[in-house]
C-alpha cells in the first residue's frame, strides 16, 4: 500500500509538470470574440412572427375601426388584417400606393386612373374614396366599393397639360371634421400659376371638394411655394381618439435633396388678425436632455413617412427609406422617450433603430409606420414583410 501511494504521488507530480502550460501559465484568449453590448434601458423589441404574405407592402394604417390595412403595391390591393395579423380580406385598386381612413370609416386611397383627352389616354394620379359599409349594419373590406374619384387635375381645372401626367399625390392626413390634407409633387413649380405649384400640400373638404394649396407664413415672408417635394404627412387627429378637435396642425416630410430640414411641424395659428400656417420652431437639442432633435439639419436623408400617435403619448415617428431606419420623437421634437422610473439618468433615452439587413430589427427600404395599442407596425418593403415592435417599458 505504501509503495502504491509513492507511485501515485510521482504520477501526479509528472502530470503537473507536463501541464504547466495549462495550470502554471495564463492561456491566451485572444481568439475569443468579445461581444459588443449596446447599453440601452429603453428599446424596441420585435413581436414575432414577421408577416410575410406580401409582395411589396408600401403603406400601413391602424384605423378608427380598430383594423389594420396594408397597401401592397405589388398586387395593387388593400389588405385588411385584425390586430393579431390575421388576414380578413383584400380589395383590388388600380395603382394604389397609400391609404388613410376618415372618421366616418371610409378609406381614402391614392392610386391611378385613366384620363381621356381627345384621342389620347393618359394615366393620372387620383384619390379613391372607398366605402366599407355593406347592407344593414354589415361592414368590412368584403363590402368595399369605390364611391368617388378625385383625379388630377380635374378637381381644380378643366384643361389638361403635358406636365399634369408628372404630378402625383403621395399621402393623406385626416382632420377632425373629415377635411383632409394631401401631399402633391410634380415638375411645374411656378408659385403664381393657377392651382399653385405642383409641389404643394392641398386642403380638401370632407366631401372631396378642393379648397386651397397651403401657403406658409415665416419670419422671412409669405410663401406659396414653401413645400419642396412633400411626401409624408400626418395630422394630430389619430385613432383611437373618439372625439377630436382643435387646430389643423400637421407634420410633413420632404424628400428634396436641397432641403436640410426635411421634417417639420406646421402649426395653424388663428388670431384677431386672421389665420396662418407657420413652421414650428424646434431648436437643436441640449445634449444633456436628448441626443437629437426633429429639427436638426441633415438629420434625415429620404424621410418618406411620418405619424403622430393618438393615444396621448403624442410621439412623432419618421421612416427614413434611405437610412433604413425608424426615428421616434416627442411632440416638442426631442428624440427618444423618457427614461423608466429609477433610471440612472433623466436624459431622454434613444429609441430610434434600424439599419440595412433582414434581421428582425433591421430594414430594407422601409416606407410606412402604424401604431396601435403600443405596437409599432412597419412596412419593410425591400424585405417584403411587415414587422411589429413593442417598447421594452411597455411590457410592464
Amino acid at each position: 500500500m505504501k509503495k502504491y501511494t509513492q507511485y501515485s504521488l510521482i504520477a501526479c507530480l509528472f502530470l503537473l509538470a507536463g501541464c504547466e502550460g495549462f495550470f502554471g501559465k495564463k492561456t491566451p484568449i485572444d481568439f475569443i470574440e468579445v461581444p459588443e453590448y449596446l447599453a440601452r434601458e429603453v428599446a424596441y423589441v420585435p413581436v414575432e412572427p414577421a408577416l410575410t404574405r406580401f409582395l411589396s407592402p408600401v403603406d400601413i394604417l391602424a384605423g378608427y375601426d380598430e383594423l389594420i390595412y396594408v397597401v401592397d403595391a405589388g398586387t395593387e390591393e388593400i389588405i385588411s388584417l385584425d390586430e393579431s395579423g390575421r388576414e380578413l380580406g383584400r380589395f383590388p385598386l388600380r395603382g394604389v400606393k397609400s391609404i388613410a381612413q376618415n372618421r366616418s370609416l371610409d378609406l381614402l386611397a391614392i392610386g391611378t386612373v385613366d384620363r381621356v383627352v381627345g384621342s389620347d389616354t393618359f394615366i393620372v394620379s387620383c384619390i379613391y374614396k372607398v366605402d366599407l359599409h355593406g347592407p344593414g349594419a354589415s361592414y368590412g373590406i368584403q363590402y368595399a366599393q369605390v364611391v368617388d374619384t378625385i383625379a388630377h387635375p380635374r378637381y381644380f381645372k378643366s384643361t389638361f397639360s403635358g406636365t399634369d401626367t408628372a404630378v402625383s399625390f403621395n399621402n393623406i392626413a385626416i382632420l377632425e371634421d373629415n377635411r383632409f390634407y394631401v401631399t402633391r409633387m410634380g415638375i411645374d413649380n411656378n408659385p403664381q400659376k393657377f392651382g399653385g405649384p405642383d409641389d404643394a400640400i392641398l386642403l380638401f373638404n370632407a366631401d372631396g371638394t378642393y379648397r386651397t394649396p397651403v401657403a406658409v407664413n415665416t419670419p422671412s415672408g409669405f410663401f406659396r411655394d414653401y413645400f419642396k417635394k412633400p411626401m409624408g404627412i400626418s395630422s394630430f387627429v389619430q385613432p383611437p381618439q373618439i372625439s377630436a378637435g382643435g387646430p389643423d396642425h400637421f407634420v410633413y416630410t420632404s424628400v428634396s435633396e436641397n432641403t436640410s430640414i426635411k421634417v417639420q411641424v406646421i402649426d395653424f395659428i388663428e388670431s384677431d388678425f386672421g389665420a396662418n400656417y407657420e413652421p414650428r420652431l424646434l431648436f437643436e437639442s441640449d445634449k444633456t436632455v436628448s441626443d437629437g432633435n426633429l429639427g436638426d439639419p441633415g438629420k434625415f436623408n429620404r424621410p418618406v413617412s411620418t405619424l403622430v400617435t393618438g393615444d396621448g403619448t403624442n410621439f412623432i415617428f419618421v421612416v427614413d427609406k434611405a437610412k433604413d431606419s425608424l426615428y421616434q420623437f416627442t411632440s416638442t421634437g426631442l428624440e427618444g422617450v423618457q427614461p423608466p422610473p429609477g433610471a440612472a439618468s433623466t436624459k431622454y433615452q434613444m429609441a430610434s433603430f434600424g439599419g440595412r439587413g433582414d434581421a428582425l430589427t433591421q430594414f430594407n427600404g422601409p416606407t410606412a409606420v402604424a401604431y396601435k395599442n403600443k405596437i409599432l407596425w412597419v412596412c419593410d418593403t425591400g424585405n417584403r414583410r411587415v414587422l411589429r415592435f413593442k417598447l421594452t417599458t411597455d411590457f410592464q
